[in-house]
């Protein structure tokens, strides 16, 4: 099973690159804070996307047939299960109305 990096690797890991870059003549620019990634405030229009674009299809109809079959489902009565035959438990008595003993009987 392959060992899970830790943070502290990943941490190890991302400094060594940014040390190589900053080696390898790579430069870090100073931003303000505060300051946006946006150009006059707006996104890169065609960065955003390569393509047109597409129509969607109406689905209008497929989605009230659907709900009829949930109605449908949902009007049927549902069957309710058959009693399950449970024993239970009956004292016998003898002449008296002293209890002998207890007998289990299914019903």
């Amino acid at each position: 099973m392959k060992k899970k990096t830790t943070k502290r690797e990943v941490r190890n890991q991302l400094n060594e690159e940014i040390e190589q870059f900053l080696q390898q003549g790579g430069a870090v620019r100073e931003v303000a804070r505060g300051e946006s990634g946006l150009v006059d405030g707006r996104y890169h229009e065609r960065s955003m996307s390569f393509d047109k674009r597409q129509e969607r299809t109406p689905v209008d109809d497929v989605l009230k047939a659907i709900d009829q079959r949930k109605e449908a489902k949902r009007s049927r009565p549902a069957r309710k299960a058959p009693p399950r035959k449970v024993p239970k438990q009956k004292v016998i008595y003898d002449d008296f109305g002293e209890p002998l003993r207890v007998v289990w009987q299914d019903e």
